[in-house]
């Protein structure tokens, strides 16, 4: 979590972002070149494109993990800064580790040491998180006996504590079952009538047709942008995923 405001505003109306020519070179390697988009505030807004396409470099912009050229707006309603929750693909670590549930998301969402114990200022929100994801039930159980799914569910636990006003999603219905992308979907439905800002990296495009407000896609550069019944057609999606273009060889579609 990044926290950039003492006091959380789950209810509040989320960010608008504005990404105006971000350009990322790693090496010799032109990661991003020249991605301009918009994402409403209080929108679900999902990024789609080919693996090594940049979405998570571009994520990853936005959290501030990775140098680049261009401007990268954030607008908090009253100039208010909210609090962003990450919620990353997948989680890596020991998993002979003696480490709970409860253990990690007392390192995950609390000042105080996780050794200490769940403070009392979180023990509740933690435990109501874990409980919107069915993972409540197993806050004893030790991380590296969980299922990658129900890994996957103490990750979107802890990106609710605190309430964010902003969500950051990099494929989380990767590792997800049935009853896993039922939470998940519900997440979703509560942050959109909350008015979170959600952005969303997904591979799923079914999922992201339902699901999306809005949706662009990129491949190193936006080939795409607007809702998802104009982005996620045949030709578009062809264009998007079978070539690699060179920088600045594609022209941006936008669908209003």
């Amino acid at each position: 979590m990044i926290a950039a405001a003492t006091t959380p505003l789950a209810s509040a109306l989320g960010p608008s972002l504005a990404f105006d020519g971000i350009s990322l070179t790693l090496g010799r390697t032109d990661i991003l070149s020249g991605v301009s988009f918009n994402v409403a505030a209080g929108s679900v807004h999902a990024l789609v494109g080919p693996n090594g396409g940049g979405k998570s470099s571009l994520v990853k912009t936005l959290l501030g993990q990775m140098p680049h050229r261009g401007k990268l707006s954030v607008s908090w309603p009253g100039d208010r800064p909210g609090v962003i929750g990450y919620i990353p693909q997948a989680l890596e670590f020991d998993r002979g580790l003696p480490m709970t549930v409860n253990d990690f998301m007392a390192a995950m969402c609390q000042r105080k040491p996780a050794f200490l114990g769940l403070s009392r200022a979180r023990s509740g929100e933690i435990g109501d998180a874990l409980a919107r994801v069915g993972m409540q039930d197993k806050r004893n159980r030790r991380m590296g006996a969980l299922s990658g799914g129900e890994r996957q569910r103490v990750l979107l636990a802890q990106g609710l504590v605190p309430g964010p006003s902003m969500v950051v999603l990099d494929e989380p219905m990767s590792a997800l079952d049935e009853a896993g992308v039922r939470v998940f979907e519900e997440l979703l439905d509560n942050w959109r009538a909350q008015r979170v800002t959600v952005l969303w990296i997904e591979h799923d495009l079914e999922a992201v047709g339902r699901l999306a407000d809005r949706v662009t896609g990129l491949n190193r550069q936006v080939l795409c942008d607007g809702p998802p019944a104009q982005v996620l057609t045949p030709d578009r999606l062809l264009a998007l995923f079978s070539t690699r273009p060179r920088v600045g060889s594609l022209p941006q579609e936008r669908a209003a």
